[in-house]
């Protein structure tokens, strides 16, 4: 993912997780906020709860894989922090970026392409 697109500052992963709207999955949680620009910035994480530094690690090298994928389809101007859980640690990226998408059209954030 490249750097214009991450959510960085611990200022605003509070920012995201105080105001914004969650999505749960088993796989992750999905927290969006509207950030009154055009410009989506994505923030990854992964608790001592998912595992050893190594398997977090691994989870949000998942989830920003997973992202990647997706980033050019996302309705411009949010902060999402992205939360892996457990889960995660047993998954394929193709699994994660199910997920990813579903959660992202739950929270109408997916731009839906029309054939033409």
């Amino acid at each position: 993912m490249k750097s214009k697109f991450r959510l960085t500052k611990t200022t605003d992963f509070q920012r995201v997780r105080r105001q914004g709207k969650p999505y749960a999955h088993p796989l992750v949680v999905l927290i969006a906020l509207n950030n009154d620009s055009d410009q989506t910035r994505i923030g990854v994480a992964a608790g001592k709860s998912v595992g050893n530094a190594v398997t977090r690690n691994r989870a949000k090298r998942l989830l920003r894989a997973a992202i990647t994928e997706l980033i050019s389809d996302i309705t411009p101007g949010y902060d999402i922090t992205l939360l892996a859980r457990k889960p995660i640690t047993g998954a394929k990226c193709p699994q994660v970026q199910e997920a990813l998408a579903q959660k992202l059209r739950q929270a109408n954030l997916l731009i839906i392409k029309h054939d033409s």
